[in-house]
């Protein structure tokens, strides 16, 4: 065996069930949409805190209850809510989305509406009537103010059922209050209410001077065109203002940003007493930050209190969190990791809160004395996740849980007491009651294993060395049930590989997609690794892909491929490959680049030439086309298709607008020109990714391919 792979075992899923006899999986069962997907999910309960107190609830959709001491008594009702709600002609359709103004007030946002109502008194409090079904707002629970878009404007309405048109967007390229820079740095909203609920930041965006973009309809009796705004790589992009409305004075304000305009306005805060907007501007080149301090009330730039920059990019993705008049926390790789810091509204450093080989994945806030900082973390292993406490004043860093395993945590106002749900590779999923002054863990609920009595494989998490020599990689391999290591192997590799995506992990079937293990039960080993520029692993990793997008990438996954040959019951005459989006650009740039190893490949919305992908994503690991005229051209898989030898399968929906038809449409051109054959398809009526029944049509068509080829 080769020593460079150093091939470490981390974790064997011991649950070969039923294997001999066992009954079979079908794409009905496996594949999101199918009939009965639903039912080989891990079963799940919602259990949630009341309010501000530490008491447990859990919320069916249908019924509330309370819970306490392992028992459950009823809160309140959806048919009681409803009785309440018959005179208002509002009908609560789940209680699934509730939320709680106080621990005896409920709201919820549904069709027609927002109530308030009092489980108590058994009374709706308020009712907020809208005409449509609002899907962009924010309602403030202090002020009990809604902001909301509707048909593009800006409207704010109050829990006396006053509605107040705030501002008209105007012109068919202005968008306001809804999330700006296509869902980049962490945006996903566009409204910003500040704590005490009397301003409103928002977005206001300005998309005249980028590029209109054809879809095509095909569902007219003439196929129609619906233009979108895509900012393609070195071309053009959008302006963004932040303006703020103030409620007493009905008036708005714009943050005085400044040129250059084509720049990324990213994470608002609020300060602590409302009166500080703290912004993250980021440069085009997304390689210089500065976090810069304004006037809420005039939109004056205060100060700018502190930058960070670096050779390949800066990515912020999380708001400042202000916790006292005078402090905030901030979260930042400048160390090669994701660490919080602690500064002060002048911008001085106090400390840094954390530090080490590691990354904090998530931010859960503050003790009530603000003493102690909660996170969740990469510290015990990037494959799992797991909660910790960190002192303000020693930085001493408790960890809280306990089982090895992928956690996710909901912590009461409080902090005393964490809801905690976790699975690993042996565990469906588990919930439970964590003490955090003393990790005592209290289990709720156990689902239970969903794939009992069917014929799975047995799934392994392995470690493997990177290209570098020096770096392991993390990956997963499912074997065929009934396997025997005398017999060989196809082997059906699913890959993305992008940043922004861990697909291994200490999670149920080490994070293995259903459908792969219907292909292991079909005789095929299906194997997935997380190559350099994936996340979680720290910046040297992550951005070890800067100006060079399939390069690393590609490496890396030959070494996962070295693994497999070095195996006695793989077949290396049979490995394919499958992945969607980036893993789609990786799946042909693969076949490309290694046209003597795999024989079979199926390629879903691929990006085949950077240059037309969008300029928020492209240019931060790629920079322009005119900067890095080089690696666009390396990375160019139209130029590469004459090397193509197996079978490849391409696929894209034809109303794409994130990898737009475009990419795969110009490579099939290429291929056509060179006499080179390949297969395509196309859902006509799809976006990026195939979803709903179709996706059972699509994961048939996909598992076909490698039945009749591989």
């Amino acid at each position: 065996m080769n020593k460079k792979l150093l091939i470490i075992p981390l974790l064997l899923l011991a649950f070969l069930v039923n294997a001999q006899n066992g009954k079979k999986l079908d794409l009905e069962d496996v594949i999101s949409g199918g009939k009965n997907y639903a039912q080989f999910r891990p079963e799940y309960k919602k259990y949630s805190f009341l309010g501000t107190s530490d008491i447990i609830t859990r919320n069916s959709g249908d019924t509330i209850y309370k819970v306490s001491k392992g028992i459950e008594s009823i809160l309140v009702t959806k048919a009681k809510i409803n009785e309440a709600l018959s005179s208002h002609n509002i009908e609560e359709s789940t209680l699934w989305n509730i939320s709680w103004l106080s621990n005896s007030v409920l709201w919820n946002k549904v069709k027609g509406g927002l109530y308030a109502y009092n489980i108590e008194s058994n009374k709706i409090e308020f009712v907020i009537k809208l005409d449509s079904d609002i899907k962009v707002y924010d309602f403030n629970e202090e002020s009990r103010l809604l902001a909301y878009v509707l048909n593009d404007d800006l409207y704010i309405s109050n829990s006396k059922n006053e509605h107040q048109l705030i501002l008209e967007a105007g012109a068919d390229n202005r968008v306001i209050g809804q999330s700006v820079h296509r869902n980049e740095f962490g945006i996903t909203n566009g409204l910003f209410w500040s704590n005490k609920g009397t301003k409103l930041a928002f977005y206001d965006m300005d998309e005249s001077m980028v590029t209109d973009y054809p879809l095509v309809d095909i569902t007219t009796r003439v196929a129609s065109e619906k233009d979108i705004k895509y900012p393609m790589a070195g071309m053009k992009s959008h302006h963004v203002k932040v303006g703020v409305y103030d409620t007493a004075a009905k008036e708005i304000s714009y943050l005085s940003t400044g040129e250059p305009k084509e720049k990324y306005l990213t994470n608002v805060s609020w300060s602590f007493d409302d009166a500080n907007i703290l912004l993250a501007e980021l440069n085009r080149g997304q390689n210089h930050m500065e976090l810069v301090k304004y006037d809420a009330s005039t939109g004056d730039k205060i100060a700018m209190l502190f930058d960070e920059k670096s050779t390949k990019w800066v990515e912020p993705e999380h708001p400042a969190y202000s916790y006292s008049k005078d402090r905030f926390i901030w979260q930042s790789e400048r160390d090669g990791y994701n660490h919080l810091y602690i500064y002060n509204t002048q911008g001085k450093l106090i400390k840094q809160l954390t530090k080490g080989d590691w990354v904090v994945t998530k931010f859960c806030g503050l003790d009530s004395n603000n003493k102690y900082a909660y996170f969740e973390g990469t510290k015990d292993g990037s494959l799992d996740r797991n909660l910790y406490k960190v002192s303000l004043s020693s930085e001493k860093i408790t960890k809280l849980s306990s089982v090895s395993a992928y956690h996710s945590f909901s912590l009461s106002n409080s902090k005393n007491w964490a809801i905690d749900m976790y699975s690993n590779q042996n565990t469906p999923r588990v919930i439970g009651l964590l003490n955090t002054k003393n990790s005592k863990f209290t289990e709720l609920f156990r689902a239970e294993n969903s794939y009992e009595g069917y014929e799975i494989g047995e799934v392994k998490l392995t470690s493997i060395k990177a290209a570098d020599g020096k770096t392991d990689l993390n990956g997963r391999i499912i074997l065929p049930p009934n396997f025997d290591a005398s017999k060989k192997y196809p082997v059906v590799v699913y890959v993305y590989g992008g940043p922004h995506a861990q697909l291994v992990t200490n999670t149920w079937l080490g994070g293995a997609r259903a459908w792969q293990l219907l292909m292991a039960q079909k005789g095929y080993i299906a194997f997935t690794m997380d190559n350099r520029g994936t996340p979680y692993r720290g910046t040297e990793f992550e951005q070890a892909i800067h100006r060079r997008l399939g390069e690393i990438e590609a490496a890396d996954q030959m070494e996962g491929i070295k693994y497999l040959k070095s195996l006695p019951y793989v077949d290396s005459e049979r490995i394919g490959v499958h992945g969607w989006s980036f893993g789609g650009f990786m799946t042909i740039n693969l076949m490309e680049k290694f046209p003597d190893v795999f024989k079979v490949g199926v390629s879903g919305g691929p990006v085949t030439d950077w240059k037309y992908y969008e300029v928020m994503y492209g240019e931060r690991y790629m920079d322009s086309p005119e900067e890095n005229p080089e690696g666009y051209a390396k990375s160019n898989l139209n130029t590469r298709v004459e090397s193509i030898e197996g079978r490849l399968l391409v696929i894209h929906g034809a109303i794409d607008p994130t990898v737009v038809w475009q990419h795969s449409l110009y490579f099939i051109e290429e291929c056509i020109k060179k006499r080179v054959q390949v297969d395509y398809f196309v859902y006509p009526t799809h976006e990026h990714n195939v979803l709903g029944p179709d996706r059972v049509h699509l994961m048939e068509k996909v598992t076909r391919y490698f039945d009749d080829f591989l």
